[in-house]
This record gives structure tokens, C-alpha cells and sequence, in this order.
């Protein structure tokens, strides 16, 4: 049978790997730019820009005038959609003057299409929103850890410390929380990835990916121990996973494989908010079976021998 407690040092030394290169990365942005992570506007504040021209244009040609004409990187552009938006973007971008706007607009109106003047929208955008969003992002997790840990020692009751098991599960969330960090701090670094409010949604998407995953497996140990009471600890948890492990891993990779072809054919407006999900997804799928358990199994093993 599948060995996965007894090897549990293995993946706890990966997991301090992972982690460990996150937080060094977000030192180093720290000292550099004093941040974990490149922000965008919507942390920092900035200009925004409403337009709708009279034909289709690509996000590739808004994004060719702002970096190519004007020397702006990095602009957030997204496509708008509903009643009466038709070829409609929003362009995001660092503090700009109402006279460099203005340029901009003449730009796009003679090199990219014709812009429909009525519609054109220019405001400052400041940071408030953006923090908060974070604030209550973070309120959130923490309210859901702690739901979390009454649910869980609620449903296990009936096994011996349940609270152990809610506690491995929220260790397991703030693994993969830790695991996206690092990896926007890197890509920050390494291609100028910024983070907006699109993030804060998928650090929330994440947290409950990773929570769903951890209990699916702690309920199958639930359920052995009640029906192999015979069986040693380690056993029942290898046992466990192995009857698990594959609706796991073919929900994720169901939802992977989307994910890729968006990376790939979603444009660069989805890109990263896509690339992080795939990064928490993939993360939550490992810390599930390779963390959570082992860490379960380790602090049951370990009680057990200090009683004996």
C-alpha cells in the first residue's frame, strides 16, 4: 500500500521549500520596492479611462499606444460588457495629468478606431478601495478559519480530538495562501505582475478550493476509523487517501485543463488572475494529500506515543 504517512518528512521538507523560496521572494520585493508584491492601482490609486469606439479594436493594439507611444507598462485593460457597451474597454493605469489623457484619447481616436466622444469617461481612481477589499478579504479568512474549526469539531465529534483535524485543514489553507504569495512575488520580479483586486478574489476562490479538498480526505479517515478499529493509524490514513485520490485529482484536473487553455487563449486582461488560480489550484490539490494528512497523521502518531 501507498506509504504516505510513513514518508511524511518528505513532504513537509517540499512544502518548507515552496514556502520558504514565497517568503524569500517577498523579502527581496520588500527591500526593493517596499512591498511583498508589485500593486497596482487599485492598492496605489491611478487613472482610469472609459472609452467605446465604433469597431472592434484587440487588447493588444490599447495596450501597443500606451507602452509604445506613451511609455506606460503594464496598463490593465478590460473588456466592458452589458446593455449598451459595445467594443468598450477600461484602461487602468499609474497617475496620469488630464492633459496626458487627453493625448491618449487623440492616439487611440487616429491610430486604433474611432472613438464615440459621449462615451469617453476619465476619473482618478484612489486607493481606499483597494485596501478596502483586502481588509475584508482578510477579515474573511480569518471568520472562516474559525467556522471552519467549529464545523469540523462538530461533524468529527465522534473521533477522538476532533479539533486537530480542523486546525491541520486551516494549516493546509494558509499553506496555499503562502504558495500564491511567493508566486506573484516572484512573477512580480520576474515579468511585473502587479496585484488588484481580481487577486484578492482569487485568494478567496483558493481558500475554499483548499478547505473542500482537506475535508473530503478527513472525512474518509472519519469513516475508517469508525469501520477498522483494528487497524493502526498510519493504515488508516494511507488507506484513506488511496480511496480518495482520484475524485480528487479528476475534479482538479478537469478544472486545470480549463485553466491552461484560458492562460493560453484568454488574452492578457485573464491571464494572471488565471495563472494564480492554476498556481492555489494545483498547490490546494498537493497540500490536501501531502500536507494536511501527513500533518494529521504526525500529530496523531506522536499523541499516541506520548501516552503509551
Amino acid at each position: 500500500m501507498f506509504q504516505l504517512a510513513q514518508r511524511r518528512n518528505y513532504y513537509f521538507a517540499f512544502s518548507g521549500v515552496l514556502v520558504g523560496l514565497g517568503i524569500l521572494a517577498m523579502i527581496i520585493s520588500t527591500a526593493v520596492s517596499g512591498f511583498p508584491f508589485r500593486v497596482s492601482v487599485d492598492f496605489t490609486g491611478g487613472t482610469r479611462l472609459e472609452v467605446q469606439f465604433t469597431e472592434p479594436v484587440t487588447e493588444d493594439q490599447l495596450r501597443a499606444v500606451y507602452n509604445d507611444e506613451f511609455g506606460i507598462t503594464n496598463p490593465e485593460v478590460i473588456a466592458l460588457s452589458g446593455e449598451g457597451l459595445q467594443n468598450a474597454w477600461q484602461i487602468r493605469t499609474e497617475p496620469l495629468a488630464p492633459e496626458q489623457t487627453q493625448a491618449i484619447e487623440i492616439v487611440l481616436n487616429e491610430q486604433v478606431a474611432p472613438l464615440i466622444p459621449e462615451t469617453t469617461q476619465f476619473e482618478q481612481v484612489t486607493p481606499a478601495v483597494g485596501r478596502e477589499v483586502s481588509q475584508a478579504a482578510f477579515v474573511a479568512i480569518l471568520v472562516t478559519s474559525f467556522i471552519i474549526l467549529g464545523y469540523i469539531g462538530a461533524a468529527f465529534r465522534t473521533v477522538p480530538n476532533p479539533i486537530r483535524y480542523g486546525l491541520c485543514a486551516v494549516s493546509a489553507m494558509f499553506h496555499d495562501l503562502l504558495i500564491i504569495f511567493g508566486f506573484m512575488a516572484i512573477m512580480g520580479m520576474l515579468l511585473g505582475w502587479e496585484i488588484d483586486a481580481l487577486f484578492v478574489t482569487a485568494v478567496l476562490t483558493i481558500a475554499g478550493f483548499s478547505l473542500q479538498d482537506t475535508i473530503v480526505v478527513f472525512d474518509r479517515i472519519r469513516e475508517n476509523l469508525t469501520k477498522r478499529p483494528t487497524e493502526d493509524y498510519e493504515t488508516i490514513v494511507n488507506r484513506s487517501v488511496l480511496e480518495t485520490i482520484h475524485r480528487s485529482l479528476a475534479t482538479q484536473l478537469a478544472a486545470m485543463f480549463i485553466m491552461v487553455a484560458l492562460i493560453f487563449f484568454g488574452g492578457a486582461s485573464v491571464q494572471q488572475f488565471i495563472s494564480v488560480l492554476f498556481v492555489g489550484l494545483l498547490s490546494g490539490t498537493y497540500s490536501s494529500i501531502f500536507h494536511a494528512v501527513p500533518l494529521l497523521a504526525a500529530w496523531e502518531i506522536r499523541a499516541e506515543q506520548a501516552t503509551v
